[in-house]
């Protein structure tokens, strides 16, 4: 097949791929001429009724191929996704490998396209949190350095790039895909007291505003002497305002395992299941402030103008401290609560919308990539031409 003929292949393999890849699926299908794609999921988030939830919000497509890797250790999912994704290239071939953000998924396919001579685009580039403990921070760099394009959510990014050596015209400032998501979907978003009463919890607690929780990290659950002071922060926090905790699985699990679960049983909390895309969206919208450890979130609630306590020691996205409403404070408890305070006592962070999140960073992506690919392809022809 001419490489010009085959699709551009799509990867998913996480939650947060989904948010990223749907809007640049509809924008290469609108592009003119249409630039064909074949939508991989990896299978590494491999909860199916969450998947299927999540790509119904999203009004993704269903996958062409589910290479269905499930879970296991770092080094297992990435050789298990590289074992199973070279065979989809062998039938379908590949235009190019287009992955998105920063999971065990994104460099196991873009090493297989690397040393298959396709070209790989990376949506996401350039994000660091300067710490080599987080397996995401590897993730990134290392896509980076064997990618062709390197798409930029923020300029700060091309710093990055340019210290580790990377050519500055491979990296092209687009904007931040997962706001074309959000702002795609806000007026489906559904609203917090329709969840709690569906949860059989009393919506009239959060008449007077709300907090919303996420906490997932495993350097913030996975130990006791993390998590357990973590809590009992929030705790705090919940004396004054309630707080909807969307509890994830690890953390739950990891609660009972240290005999803290009775720690959540709390009158200002709120605790519900993992909530899908358009049931989070509405959660973040309406809430007073969020207190969290995703990476996702904090520029979800740039976006959305709500104030953002991010636990964690380092953030990856520092145009949301520098520009938006986010607040990087730790795991240290008494930070969390002074953080959570301020906001309550003066209403936070106002911020303000970052440079190009404005809900076309997908179009930008389709253009610039089409014009990318036909000035490739005629390279590599003219090259054969003249060997």
């Amino acid at each position: 097949m001419n490489s010009a003929e085959a699709p551009i292949i799509c990867v998913v393999g996480a939650r947060p791929n989904y948010m990223k890849v749907a809007p640049i699926l509809r924008a290469f299908s609108e592009h003119r001429p249409v630039l064909r794609t074949l939508l991989v999921h990896t299978g590494q988030h491999y909860d199916p009724a969450m998947k299927d939830r999540l790509f119904a919000d999203l009004d993704l497509p269903e996958p062409d191929i589910n290479l269905a890797v499930g879970s296991g250790s770092h080094a297992v999912q990435t050789a298990e996704v590289m074992k199973r994704f070279e065979p989809v290239i062998d039938e379908h071939g590949a235009r190019a490998v287009l992955v998105v953000g920063d999971v065990n998924s994104t460099l196991a396919c873009a090493l297989v396209a690397a040393k298959r001579h396709i070209p790989v685009i990376h949506v996401e580039s350039g994000l660091r949190s300067n710490d080599r403990r987080m397996p995401e921070e590897i993730n990134r760099i290392l896509t980076d350095q064997i990618s062709d394009v390197l798409y930029t959510t923020e300029r700060s990014a091309h710093a990055n790039l340019e210290r580790e050596g990377i050519p500055a015209e491979r990296a092209v400032f687009v904007g931040n895909v997962m706001i074309d998501s959000l702002r795609a979907s806000l007026s489906k978003a559904v609203p917090a007291t329709a969840l709690l009463d569906t949860a059989g919890l009393n919506a009239t607690r959060i008449q007077g505003g709300y907090g919303v929780v996420t906490l997932h990290r495993p350097s913030n659950v996975d130990h006791a002497e993390t998590l357990g002071p973590i809590i009992d922060a929030l705790r705090q926090v919940s004396e004054r305002l309630p707080l909807i905790i969307a509890l994830h699985p690890r953390t739950r699990n990891n609660l009972e395992r240290f005999g803290m679960l009775d720690r959540i049983d709390s009158p200002g909390f709120l605790i519900l299941p993992p909530q899908g895309y358009l049931e989070m969206l509405g959660l973040m919208s309406g809430a007073t402030m969020v207190l969290t450890d995703s990476g996702g979130i904090q520029e979800e609630t740039t976006a959305l103008g709500v104030p953002c306590v991010t636990i964690r020691e380092n953030t990856e996205r520092p145009i949301t401290v520098d520009q938006g409403t986010n607040t990087l404070v730790g795991t240290d408890p008494q930070a969390i609560l002074s953080a959570a305070n301020a906001i309550l006592g003066g209403g936070g962070k106002a911020g303000r919308i970052p440079e190009y999140w404005d809900g076309r960073t997908a179009e930008r992506i389709a253009a610039h990539l089409h014009a990318w690919l036909l000035a490739h392809e005629a390279g590599e022809a003219s090259e054969e031409a003249s060997a």
